[in-house]
């Protein structure tokens, strides 16, 4: 198979973002527009919280310069005898994998958005034919979800795209109470360590915090050193 050019790869994931584009008015979303990834060749995986017209967890992997996206109604379990409906929405660009704020009401998503995961993932077979047959098996690597998933289609009627998600029995799986406290306990961004609360008020990051309170001691040290004797 001959190598295709740039320009025909960058056509096909500008056309895959598309319906991102079309969804959003990005005069009035702080969300990335859609920019395509050509020459990166990665497996990035996050998770993002989002409290929209119900609250639900988007599931997101990478696989040829985009995001593949799902939307999970009750968060991801760690529990293997649980199947949690996950339904395919549109690809996302790869930018949005650093997306953490509030998208205007009135806008499509409107509500508080928190990077809950990342990571990366490793499918266990080619990913391209587990899409088309409609069973990716892949391990996550991510700050709070590891091990073994599933992602199964299901039958549809065409309205949209549902699928199962669904946790391996493995060292990481839990029983239904630890699966259950789980999502409760993991209840901060993984970048900023702000709540949903804090980050609807634009709240500062737990890091930023902890930055400007170490630069503040390194001043007051650097003062009191060059302060005449008895100037206290």
């Amino acid at each position: 198979m001959s190598k295709r050019a740039p320009n025909e790869v960058l056509t096909d994931l500008l056309m895959a973002l598309e319906e991102y584009r079309r969804k959003r008015n990005f005069k009035k979303t702080s969300e990335p527009p859609p920019r395509a990834a050509v020459d990166r060749k990665g497996y990035s995986y996050l998770i993002q919280k989002h409290d929209a017209t119900r609250l639900h967890y988007d599931f997101r992997l990478e696989l040829d310069g985009v995001l593949l996206s799902w939307a999970v109604t009750r968060g991801p379990s760690l529990n293997p005898a649980d199947k949690r409906l996950a339904v395919r929405t549109e690809d996302h660009p790869l930018s949005y994998g650093g997306f953490e704020g509030t998208i205007p009401q009135g806008q499509y998503g409107g509500g508080t958005v928190m990077l809950w995961d990342r990571g990366s993932w490793e499918p266990k077979a080619d990913p391209h034919a587990g899409l088309k047959k409609g069973h990716l098996s892949f391990d996550l690597h991510g700050e709070r979800l590891k091990g073994g998933w599933d992602l199964i289609r299901m039958r549809g009627d065409g309205k949209r795209e549902n699928w199962l998600l669904i946790k391996e029995k493995d060292d990481y799986a839990l029983s239904s109470a630890e699966a259950g406290q789980f999502l409760e306990q993991e209840a901060s961004s993984v970048s900023t360590r702000r709540s949903m609360d804090e980050i609807a008020a634009g709240a500062p990051s737990s890091t930023n915090k902890r930055e400007v309170g170490a630069a503040l001691g390194k001043l007051r040290k650097k003062l009191s050193r060059s302060a005449p004797p008895g100037s206290a």
